[in-house]
């Protein structure tokens, strides 16, 4: 953007005003000299071959910048100036989602639909099953959504929650939040083919072991994988596609159960046969990773505006399609808990309407988890492209394809998926949720501490209620973060704690490899300082 005088203004119908926005670097057309806040800014005019800016405090220091670097301004201190946007080359390179696909985005990282909750019932009935949807997500959803809003637009970029808890903390744990949310979204990810082929092999026999289900895996995980290589906005439509497809069926299903339902089923509960851990593990994986998202933002449309609305609607929207299906199974069917396991949807489409809404749920479960496996791929990707942008991984991951995609980042998550396609379901979900409890730790604690330290920091999105508010807000989510842990086995404990110990390690050595120029880092001149001297906080 381009500071003008006021005759090039009138005579140029495109300059426009710009407040709070980041200010982008171009060639001046004009001298200006501008004032606020304390500030002196002088700009000379600029030829072909670009001179230096120097900008003067109230402090008499002087910082000069080169002319294709970023201005370090805030935009708060140039009262009255126009500005001319010239966009960043890598605003070019590919389509921005809008608010409609991130939605369904937000819906797939998150839920993908009611396939997974019938444990809930199993381990405490129908009762306990149906408040859990209705308390755990303001407990927890609730809180990790409305500070991926305030965050994800205070740092709208692809690293997310990585740059969060770097700018709080330093960069040596804004790596390791990364690879703790890296390393957990793979192992998540890797569960989708695994169920994807489980709801098909009743159809397909051959499907449920041996040669066929390994070639079956691989062959799914590469398909998925070239669809997040094409392009974020094809997966975003695809995702509202599979989304109505997952969807509608439970529709159909909760109009031919009402003459059916009996209210008083909904009310049974025994307090002494609930298995806690069963219940409260499978409330926790059903309802997080909100925060996933926030890795996909520099790739949104007016992230600052769009980010907030979509978490509110897909807040929305997955509680909705966890709690009707649960209404419709527990008040149109007889209870039997035992029944209650994964895939018992789709029996009681079988008793509400046939086999035909039978095939029908089946298939919705299906492409559920084609859907969510897509959507954990593309967050994942774009988390490790934008860690190279801030220089924590080497350049290479930061390359993109020509259709606007993390190439490497994508072939690493795919490889991640397939090597950990092995392992058993409850395996996967136990490792996950330890290492994920570990990544949201750090994402509370930066959090609250940019709160203290930098109050009057911009936040286009800001959760009412102080400081104080803002450490009420995280006391609910951080207990139930040590309930979850505390009922963790020692495999999974020790197992998710080397891989911590690794992080630990792995960071140093990366530094040491870019100190000897074995390979090549950088940090992205498109993206502003987030360190406490940078004008992003103050």
């Amino acid at each position: 953007m381009v500071p003008t005088t006021s005759s090039e203004s009138e005579s140029k119908s495109s300059f426009h005003k710009v407040s709070n926005a980041k200010p982008q670097l171009a060639v001046s057309v004009a001298d200006k000299k501008l004032s606020g806040n304390g500030a002196t800014v002088q700009t000379e005019a600029l030829t072909s071959t670009a001179t230096d800016k120097s900008l003067q405090n109230g402090d008499n220091q002087k910082l000069r910048v080169s002319a294709y670097r970023e201005a370090a301004i805030s935009m708060g201190e140039l009262n009255g100036a126009e500005y001319i946007e010239v966009p960043s080359p890598r605003a070019n390179n590919a389509k921005k989602v809008s608010l409609l696909p991130l939605i369904f985005l937000i819906f797939y990282e998150v839920s993908g639909g009611p396939f997974g909750v019938e444990d809930t019932v199993h381990a405490a009935g129908p009762l306990f099953a149906l408040l859990g949807f209705l308390i755990f997500p303001l407990i927890w959803s609730v809180p990790e959504a409305l500070i991926t809003a305030e965050m994800g637009t205070m740092f709208p970029e692809n690293g997310g929650y990585v740059v969060w808890v770097s700018s709080a903390l330093g960069p040596y744990w804004g790596f390791q939040q990364g690879w703790m949310k890296w390393l957990s979204g793979v192992i998540d990810n890797a569960l989708y083919p695994v169920m994807f082929l489980d709801y098909l092999k009743s159809a397909i026999p051959a499907l449920g072991g041996g040669l066929p289900r390994i070639l079956a895996v691989l062959a799914l995980t590469l398909v998925l994988t070239y669809m997040n290589y094409r392009g974020l906005t094809i997966v975003g439509w695809v995702a509202v596609s599979l989304g109505i497809l997952s969807i509608l069926p439970f529709v159909v299903m909760g109009l031919i159960s009402i003459p059916k339902l009996k209210p008083a089923r909904w009310l049974v509960a025994d307090v002494h046969s609930i298995d806690w851990n069963l219940y409260l593990n499978t409330l926790f994986w059903n309802l997080n990773y909100w925060d996933s998202i926030s890795t996909l933002a520099g790739e949104v449309h007016n992230p600052k505006k769009t980010l907030p609305k979509a978490l509110f609607y897909a807040v929305i929207l997955v509680v909705l399609s966890y709690f009707f299906p649960l209404l419709i199974g527990t008040g149109a069917v007889p209870l039997d808990r035992d029944s209650w396991t994964d895939g018992y949807f789709s029996d009681i489409a079988k008793i509400l309407g046939g086999v035909w809404l039978r095939c029908w749920v089946q298939g919705a479960a299906a492409v559920s988890n084609m859907g969510m496996f897509m959507a954990e791929m593309s967050s994942d990707s774009f988390q490790l492209l934008g860690m190279a942008e801030r220089g924590m991984l080497p350049e290479f991951f930061a390359k993109r394809s020509r259709h606007g995609t993390p190439l490497i980042g994508i072939l690493f998550s795919a490889s991640g998926v397939i090597l950990l396609s092995w392992l058993s379901f409850q395996e996967i979900v136990a490792a996950e949720n330890f290492l994920y409890c570990f990544g949201m730790i750090l994402e509370f604690i930066a959090f609250v501490w940019l709160r203290i330290k930098y109050p009057n920091a911009t936040r286009p999105f800001k959760i009412p209620g102080g400081t104080i508010g803002a450490v009420l807000l995280c006391i609910p989510p951080a207990i139930l973060i040590g309930v979850v842990l505390a009922f963790s086995s020692i495999k999974v404990m020790v197992v998710s704690l080397v891989a911590v110990a690794i992080g630990l390690v792995l960071q140093p050595c990366l530094k040491f490899i870019e100190k000897k120029r074995w390979l090549k880092f950088s940090i992205s001149s498109d993206l502003p300082d987030i360190t406490s001297h940078g004008p992003l906080l103050h």
